[in-house]
């Protein structure tokens, strides 16, 4: 990086933790730490509602996923519009009629202590995992990419957020991601420009998608009914909805966001903002990584994006076997370029069979270009199999670092340290909130005083930090960085949405039954994600009708106290 892009890197992380400690110097109660003093409008809460979702793994896994599976990712979220209109008529009302801190409060005037604390206890052991995975996935990329210790840029990400979130609280929290969100929309948009501009050397925008489409990455919607594939229309409608309502409607660090709000009507609204924009955003995104793919027929791509595990391979066996295979590789990206080309022209004037052939054409030199790359990995595999495979988390930030132009650089890549302050933050301001509320509060200082609750909320905001800091330590990656993240959600969330929903709708059912219910679904759940090939947005619907089923039986043959 130039000096120029750090200039530019530090300068707008700079400025938004500045922001965000400044304008909540003066926080002094618990209301206002915790609920950010029932103060803010719905722009604010829509974009820090967006942003807490939105980490940093979502702008450098995303195009990744698009790049190599194509749109069908998107799909994930096609229950989510539907279950944040439940959350806002449904839930809101509720959390604001009773005037909690979190939402487990919640489950104990509805149930008993033992089950609030199992619904805060689940959150908490979901939400303090995703918060280390949430610094160590940028953290490691980015210090493979820019050649940065991987120690301190995990140390970097989370002392930043440490010391704003510490700093002011819920309110610190949502102002900085509103601007955050907004740097990393105009980041991404930048980003977007520049591959569509590249690619008008040779194909015009329609016919990027043209060829993207030939090429299945523009498949957006699959109906089929095989449970074990991971996104269909129907496993992101229904999966989805239970993965998005149980996020939305029971998960703190979303709770807390909406419980800013001024009233119920700001609430509501900033969330139908993110009922309207999530999923295009979502597509917007996915679409860049697709013409990524269309941009890397055009311009030379690497056998594999991550040249730091070409490095330690070289480095045991020498260089001969890359040598042969990046050969093999540069002949067949050469071949389906000039296939690209032909498909162009076919595209422009040639008839519908001219058509088909220059597609087959450019399907198998594509499939040819993928068997160099499976080919290369298979290297990586034997040679150190402690070595990650797949390296498309890698492909947007090489796009980045490779062909924008200095400035330009150092604000994508703030963007993505932007997206991991903000989603962390969130994730640590509702730690402690559960932490201080559900626990402390609760079991060991039902009577202290604002000062003694406030001394201890900056405590364990800053303990949780330094938590997640050593889970980002500690983190070992498995798959696509994007998907981990809403594996590791669907594992508990659908148990912790049914505990909500047998709470609202289901008045027979007491605390035990409830209680055990949630004890023997979760077990059900880590059994089959352990054991079956089960596509993991089902385990959000297992979970919550487990949950409900199995409560309502125990309360069948349980006396009604």
């Amino acid at each position: 990086m130039s000096t120029l892009d750090l200039v530019v890197l530090f300068g707008t992380l700079g400025l938004i933790v500045g922001y965000g400690v400044y304008k909540t110097l003066g926080t002094k109660d618990i209301d206002g730490y915790l609920r950010g003093g029932s103060s803010m409008k719905w722009g604010t809460i829509g974009l820090s509602v967006m942003a807490t979702q939105a980490s940093a793994i979502t702008f450098i896994s995303t195009p990744g996923q698009g790049y190599e599976s194509g749109m069908a990712f998107v799909q994930n979220y096609f229950g989510l519009p539907i279950a944040l209109i439940i959350v806002a008529f449904v839930f809101i009302p509720i959390y604001y009629k009773l005037k909690v801190y979190t939402a487990y409060e919640y489950l104990e005037s509805r149930f008993d202590k033992k089950t609030r604390l199992l619904g805060a206890f689940l959150f908490l052991v979901q939400r303090g995992l995703a918060a280390g995975i949430t610094i160590y996935a940028p953290a490691i990329i980015l210090s493979t990419i820019l050649g940065w210790s991987l120690s301190w840029t995990i140390l970097l990400v989370g002392i930043l957020v440490i010391i704003y979130t510490v700093s002011g609280g819920t309110k610190a929290v949502s102002l900085t991601q509103k601007h955050q969100m907004t740097v990393i929309l105009i980041g991404m948009a930048i980003a977007f420009g520049y591959i569509v501009h590249y690619l008008s050397d040779f194909v015009t925008f329609p016919e990027a998608l043209h060829i993207a489409g030939s090429l299945d990455k523009l498949n957006a919607v699959d109906f089929s009914l095989d449970f074990e594939k991971r996104y269909t229309v129907w496993s992101g409608i229904l999966g989805g909805l239970f993965l998005a309502l149980s996020y939305f409607g029971t998960d703190q660090s979303q709770v807390q966001r909406y419980l800013g709000g001024k009233n119920t009507i700001e609430s509501r609204m900033g969330l139908m903002f993110n009922a309207v924009m999530k999923v295009p955003m979502q597509f917007f995104i996915l679409l860049t990584g697709a013409l990524l793919y269309v941009f890397y027929i055009f311009y030379q791509p690497p056998v594999h994006f991550n040249q730091q595990s070409l490095n330690k391979v070289e480095q045991q066996v020498g260089s001969e076997n890359i040598d042969l295979i990046t050969e093999d590789h540069n002949y067949w990206i050469g071949k389906r370029k000039a296939s690209a080309m032909v498909y162009k022209d076919a595209l422009l004037s040639g008839s519908k069979e001219e058509q088909k052939e220059a597609q087959e054409l450019l399907q198998f030199t594509a499939e040819q270009v993928n068997s160099s790359r499976a080919e290369m990995k298979n290297l990586i595999a034997s040679t150190d199999d402690t070595i990650k495979l797949k390296d498309s988390d890698y492909v947007f930030l090489t796009f980045i670092l490779n062909y924008l132009p200095q400035g330009i650089i150092g604000l994508l890549i703030a963007v993505i340290f932007s997206a991991a302050m903000s989603s962390t933050s969130g994730e640590l301001n509702a730690l402690a909130s559960t932490s201080v509320i559900d626990f402390y509060k609760n079991l060991i200082n039902q009577n202290g005083t604002e000062k003694q609750y406030m001394l201890v909320s900056k405590l364990l905001t800053a303990a949780w930090g330094v938590l997640a800091i050593c889970f980002a330590f500690m983190a070992h990656q498995s798959e696509n960085l994007i998907e981990m993240v809403n594996i590791l959600g669907s594992l508990f969330y659908g148990n912790i949405l049914g505990i909500f929903l047998v709470a609202f709708f289901f008045k027979y059912v007491q605390g035990t039954a409830v209680f055990w219910g949630a004890i023997l679904s979760q077990s059900l759940v880590i059994a089959l994600y352990n054991f079956t090939e089960i596509g993991y947005l089902w385990f959000n619907v297992i979970g919550c009708v487990g949950v409900i089923v199995i409560g309502l039986l125990i309360q069948l043959v349980k006396p009604k106290a």
